[in-house]
């Protein structure tokens, strides 16, 4: 069994309250969830509303389509329009860790 995680740092475009911030991180975190199965909530600054930091973390018994799920994940929180993806840090842990 492998877990696998990816921690966003987002830079927000053109949001001027938490009550917009929450708009634009809400769908992000929904899409993650639906459309790959993962777990995903915002995960730190939340008092900041230019800034969001977005967590997901998956299960697999394959390394080879938890990397996919990673990837596919990682690529579509980066082609988002109103966020900019500052950082990404990924961890993949194994029965050995």
């Amino acid at each position: 069994m492998y877990v696998g995680t990816l921690s966003f740092d987002l830079l927000l475009g053109d949001v001027h309250s938490l009550k917009e911030k929450r708009s634009v991180v809400r769908p992000i975190v929904a899409e993650l969830q639906r459309k790959h199965g993962v777990s995903a909530a915002e995960v730190g600054d939340q008092d900041l509303h230019r800034r969001a930091r977005l967590g997901l973390a998956m299960v697999s018994g394959d390394t080879g389509h938890l990397s996919d799920v990673l990837d596919r994940c990682e690529r579509m929180v980066a082609a988002r329009p109103e966020v900019d993806l500052l950082s990404v840090r990924r961890r993949i842990h194994g029965d050995d860790d």
